[in-house]
């Protein structure tokens, strides 16, 4: 087992990771830039070190300085988490070549299944159902009204390079075609420095469902179940749960054996996901591998028992899994809101800003994994999400009811956040009977709004926090260097939370 491991990433899957180490006995050392230096994962960590300033490219991003960190702290491995070099496969390679163990599938593996377009052909060669459509980047206008005509309307346009929505278009009528092509094409070069786009026939109303995978380096490649993703904002997901309401035993094993089929296809290991469009008839299609840890994994990890970060880590370290396919039993219903600092009434656009009041819900079947503390400043420059909130029941009405009550007690003020719009989630009719797709949160904003919350409550409560937020300033940082050891940090963090000193 590696005895240290360096966390490249920030947030909450960076003290998730910390926690996996520390289950593990193995010392974690934390990276962060500028405005990260009070961050929960650097006080969390056994170590930290600084990469740079707050642009990702300055920090999270930069391959040499974070292998520079993982060289000064004489670190074995590397978790990139997930986002930012988490699906690189030439940071792989690299630390690879540093002599690193990257943890996380192999650079082929990452090389082979990054492209979209790459692992459509590949789906397509080991006879895993995908949309019609083209398997290679189309290369000019004429071409996608070609294929367009083939296949018939709608279709939809879609980034090579990339995901989080950027880069995709549906298009309904051929006339809408040129102009979609050229900013669909647009938007993935800017983003992702890769402007090839593909095209494939468009399902409209469509479930986004998910598998789980988990393979060791011994040749072992199982599936956990699904997770349906469907309920999305900008097409990113915002609501996970498993299993899905809408899927039959049948089409689940089919869909995890196809999962199976194309990462043995493409020599993968470690945890993944592979995802799927699933239609009204159960049809499923092949979308992309993620081949990194998922932020909606605690909703498997709660119905299967089985720890997904800490496996990742043995199965790095060269541990064969302990279990084969016939022993993950599936138990109960999971359901995973991520808590954003943004604002669902202005297009759910980030909110960032300081936490002036912090209470997150507890109880039975209540899990939450958290990057933030009360008073710390959700800074602009990165995903502004807060904490992932996991519930667990028996069975679906249970879990219903305890997100509910989570909810309820969940207490956040001081920027805006999407808290009341979960609220208004559950309380849906049609979430409640499993009524859902990708289109789900457009047809809720169509409807009317409930009355709002008690603006006057919601003051009381940021005025009543203003102290300790005025308590907790964190305008004085720790000094760019080193930190000394575990203690050090622990104890700043204990005198921060305390108002008797500032880390």
């Amino acid at each position: 087992m590696f005895r240290k491991v360096l966390i490249a990433n920030r947030g909450e899957i960076a003290v998730r990771l910390i926690r996996a180490c520390r289950d593990l006995g193995i010392t974690s050392a934390a990276v962060y830039s500028d405005v990260d230096r009070c961050g929960l994962h650097v006080l969390e960590a056994d170590e930290a070190y600084r990469l740079g300033e707050a642009p990702a490219h300055e920090s999270y991003l930069n391959v040499e300085r974070v292998l520079d960190a993982a060289r000064r702290c004489g670190a074995e491995a590397i978790h990139p988490g997930y986002g930012f070099l988490s699906e690189n496969a030439e940071f792989a390679a690299a630390c690879r070549d540093a002599g690193l163990k990257f943890i996380g599938p192999a650079p082929e593996a990452m090389a082979a299944l990054g492209s979209k377009t790459a692992a459509r052909k590949l789906a397509k060669d080991h006879n895993i159902p995908i949309l019609p459509g083209t398997v290679d980047a189309v290369t000019s206008v004429a071409e996608a009204q070609r294929v367009a005509a083939q296949i018939g309307f709608p279709v939809m346009l879609k980034a090579a390079a990339g995901g989080g929505g950027k880069g995709m278009r549906l298009v309904t009528r051929a006339e809408d075609l040129p102009s979609a092509y050229a900013l669909a094409g647009a938007e993935a070069g800017a983003a992702f420095g890769d402007a090839a786009v593909f095209l494939e026939r468009a399902v409209l109303a469509p479930r986004h469902i998910e598998i789980q995978i988990l393979g060791d380096e011994h040749g072992a490649m199982l599936w956990l179940g699904e997770r349906e993703c469907s309920i999305q904002r900008r097409h990113q997901k915002i609501i996970e749960e498993s299993p899905s309401p809408h899927l039959s035993e049948k089409t689940r094993r089919a869909m995890g054996a196809c999962a199976c089929a194309i990462a043995n296809a493409a020599g993968y290991t470690n945890a993944g996901t592979v995802e799927f469009l699933v239609d009204e008839h159960e049809g499923f299609y092949f979308l992309e591998v993620n081949t990194r840890l998922q932020v909606e994994h605690p909703v498997t990890e709660w119905c299967t028992g089985l720890d997904l970060a800490t496996w990742q880590i043995r199965i790095a370290a060269g541990e064969p899994l302990s279990f084969g396919q016939d022993d993950i039993v599936r138990r109960g219903h999971a359901i995973e809101c991520r808590i954003y600092a943004e604002d669902p009434e202005q297009n759910f656009m980030p909110s960032p800003g300081t936490i002036l009041r912090l209470r997150p819900p507890s109880g039975p079947g209540v899990r939450e994994d958290t990057g933030v503390y009360e008073g710390w400043t959700v800074p602009l420059e990165y995903d502004p999400l807060l904490s992932k909130l996991i519930v667990w029941g028996e069975d679906r009405p249970q879990a219903l009811a305890r997100m509910r009550r989570a909810l309820r007690e969940y207490q956040l003020a001081g920027l805006r956040n999407n808290l009341e719009f979960f609220r208004r989630v559950f309380a849906d009719a049609d979430f409640e009977a499993g009524r859902t797709d990708t289109g789900f949160v457009a047809r809720l904003q169509a409807k009317p709004a409930l009355p709002a919350p008690d603006a006057d409550a919601w003051f009381e409560a940021a005025s009543a926090s203003a102290a300790v937020a005025a308590t907790l300033s964190l305008g004085d940082r720790p000094t760019d260097r080193q930190i000394d050891g575990p203690s050090n940090w622990q104890r700043a963090a204990r005198l921060a939370v305390l108002g008797g000193g500032r880390p």
